[in-house]
């Protein structure tokens, strides 16, 4: 007993004297884009596809990074994805493009209803760099993420430079992550194609979110990282061009994004009628009320802040009509109110409508009435409080 005390003390200083644990590393999303559907482009003749061509996709890091690896998706695809040399470099820098491997293997096949991760590479990048992805597709592909800016070229090439003009295509890589020593918070866009940006300019990143996770870069650097998950003719409740926000979640936000902030701008795709001769009504602002509840409620079970966008305004655009018109009134109505189940509103119907016209956007910041333009997305981005989110500038 008496060694026992004796050798106590020596064993808590021993302890003190210890160093502390070093933390970890951590993987962590930096840009996404969701998988969807093959939107069947062109014609049965002649479809949209990559076959035998070399395509390059430039994706900006919202995280700094020690490290980075690619999912590579065919989650919704219908046959094996094949994809060969592909590499990666950061956009501006010199060198030698970094070869992208999984398990080893420069041919990548991913079976159906699948993703991959990519081995690890070490890759040093800042918060907001560019980096570059390159691959030749050997075979016919039907790609089944949503679309982005990439550009195209025929046959196996080593590169594919500035020259070649950009397209607004699908693709197969859902996710980029990083590896850095902290977490940072991750805020998700999650919505339809105002979201996704599907009328920025192309290549500039113009989309709100984008324009987001900028500003949240400048008043708080490294603390923040903004994706987007948004999908051209995505809705709350229904499949359409793609699964509904509510099939979507748990893949999109809480699996592959880890999201501690979601902000929803979704519905309007549901509360307009189907159009052609005999058009289907659409959703009524009872059901889009049921459902936006459930999406709060299910992000709150995974720990995550739920923020809900007040629906903007269509008047003039294709589809428009006074029911759907009521039904984003009062949804918008509910959305303001105390006991939405949401943590706190965005308004972007007060950012874009114009007053004149509340029913409108002004003909300065759309073309078609529906969707905003570069500007509109600037203001969409503005209108979001960053304290709301955490970020208070120093």
């Amino acid at each position: 007993m008496l060694r026992w005390f004796t050798a106590l003390p020596f064993a808590i200083g021993a302890a003190l004297a210890a160093p502390a644990a070093i933390a970890e590393p951590i993987w962590v999303t930096a840009w996404t884009a969701s998988p969807a559907p093959d939107r069947l482009d062109g014609t049965p003749q002649a479809p949209v596809q990559f076959a035998a061509q070399t395509v390059r996709q430039d994706m900006r890091l919202g995280s700094r990074a020690d490290a980075v690896r690619l999912r590579i998706s065919n989650e919704l695809g219908v046959a094996t994805l094949r994809v060969e040399d592909m590499t990666l470099r950061v956009q501006g820098r010199g060198g030698t493009a970094m070869p992208v491997l999984v398990g080893g293997r420069a041919v990548i096949e991913v079976p159906v209803g699948a993703a991959l991760l990519s081995d690890p590479l070490p890759l040093q990048a800042a918060a907001m760099e560019e980096v570059s992805v390159t691959a030749f597709f050997p075979q016919p592909t039907r790609p089944a993420v949503r679309r982005t800016t990439l550009r195209v070229v025929d046959g196996r090439q080593p590169g594919v430079g500035d020259q070649v003009a950009v397209s607004y295509r699908q693709n197969v890589i859902s996710a980029v992550l990083v590896q850095r020593e902290d977490r940072p918070s991750v805020i998700v866009a999650l919505g339809d194609s105002i979201t996704e940006g599907a009328t920025a300019s192309r290549g500039m990143h113009q989309q709100w979110p984008e324009r987001l996770g900028v500003r949240l870069q400048q008043a708080c650097p490294d603390r923040f990282v903004v994706l987007n998950q948004g999908i051209s003719g995505n809705k709350l409740l229904d499949h359409g061009r793609s699964h509904s926000a509510l099939a979507r979640l748990d893949r999109d936000v809480i699996a592959v994004a880890d999201a501690d902030q979601v902000i929803l701008f979704e519905g309007i795709n549901d509360i307009r009628h189907g159009g052609g001769p005999d058009p289907l009504p659409g959703r009524n602002a009872d059901d889009m009320i049921l459902g936006y509840r459930q999406l709060a409620t299910r992000l709150h079970a995974h720990g995550a802040r739920a923020y809900i966008g007040t629906l903007t305004p269509f008047g003039g655009s294709e589809r428009y009509e006074p029911v759907s018109a009521q039904a984003r009134t009062a949804i918008n109505a509910w959305a303001r109110g105390k006991d939405s189940g949401f943590d706190a509103v965005v308004d972007f119907d007060a950012t874009l409508r114009d007053p004149a016209r509340p029913e409108s956007l002004p003909g300065g910041i759309t073309r078609d009435h529906l969707h905003p333009n570069d500007e509109g997305y600037a203001r969409m981005a503005d209108a979001i409080d960053l304290e709301m989110l955490g970020c208070k500038a120093r």
